[in-house]
């Protein structure tokens, strides 16, 4: 007789604690391999809890999970024990965020290291806004904009129909947005200060931190544009080559005369109008197929 094995309780926990413990990864591994092209600054807190339950069950009372733990944590130490010092600028540049969240992550790490780690993130973060301010020049900036107003402001007396009370919120609002350099501190030093913003943890994933950038450029002109630059750095060019990996079926036998530059077109024209999909419908992971109607037109159909 065949009997069928039913999980026991202690099964049953070890099932869960797997899961535990693989969920982070699960989470980052969809985050980085996505096609959405998240900011950065969402990187950090991933690989940070990532270390973290690496840590916690490094003394699991199970055997299996400990010594999977361990040989995983070994891998980490090896890959990314010392985190990217970008990945811990960007976080600085989310304005939810900011210096204390790092101070919060490297002391539950390790206290003992924490300052040492803290220090360096800001000594080098430091650097990279002066060198930012030297390429751009403060001045010509504050120029720039101050022109722009002008040109808008003149506009305004010239349609003559503004109240008193639309010219006094106008006047309030650019001093909202007055360049913090002419309050005789520097933009980081005045952004470090400023209250982090709050948000609820229901609406937390939707926070646009590059929009809260263009919203604040005249406020900080020169720190947004190294926030826009630092913000925008792709962590992963894997949705990137998957796109690419189609070119085997676009340039067949038949098509072999094919310029490069038109399967290049054919390539990011499919992914432009269709983007990715997760309904993946063929052996090669996509769903897209190319082909040529009768008067020789290369069509895409997804």
């Amino acid at each position: 007789m065949n009997y069928k094995h039913c999980p026991s309780d202690e099964d049953w926990e070890r099932g869960e604690s797997i899961c535990e413990l693989l969920e982070p990864f699960y989470e980052i591994t969809k985050l980085i391999s996505g096609s959405s092209y998240p900011t950065a600054n969402l990187y950090f807190m991933q690989v940070w809890k990532v270390e973290c339950i690496l840590e916690e069950n490094q003394d699991q009372a199970d055997d299996v999970i400990r010594e999977m733990a361990t040989d995983m944590k070994t891998k980490f130490d090896k890959y990314g024990k010392e985190y990217s010092v970008v990945l811990a600028f960007v976080v600085i540049l989310d304005p939810r965020l900011k210096v204390p969240f790092l101070k919060y992550c490297y002391t539950t790490l390790d206290a003992l290291t924490c300052n040492v780690k803290l220090k360096n993130v800001e000594d080098k973060f430091r650097v990279l806004y002066q060198e930012y301010v030297n390429i751009f020049n403060h001045q010509s900036v504050v120029l720039s904009q101050s022109s722009q107003d002008s040109n808008s402001l003149s506009k305004s007396s010239r349609e003559g129909s503004k109240t008193k009370k639309c010219k006094i919120i106008s006047g309030f609002k650019n001093f909202q947005n007055q360049p913090i350099s002419d309050t005789g501190k520097s933009e980081l030093d005045a952004y470090l200060e400023e209250k982090s913003i709050e948000v609820d943890e229901e609406h937390y994933e939707d926070f646009e931190v590059l929009l809260y950038w263009k919203i604040n450029e005249k406020k900080y002109p020169v720190l947004s544009l190294m926030a826009r630059d630092v913000l925008s750095i792709p962590i992963t060019t894997v949705a990137s080559e998957s796109s690419f990996s189609i070119g085997g079926r676009v340039l067949t036998k038949y098509r072999s005369s094919t310029l490069p530059d038109h399967i290049q077109m054919l390539i990011c024209t499919r992914n432009w109008l269709h983007g990715f999909s997760e309904n993946l419908n063929d052996e090669d992971g996509y769903n897209a197929s190319i082909c040529e109607d009768e008067s020789n037109a290369i069509i895409i159909n997804s």
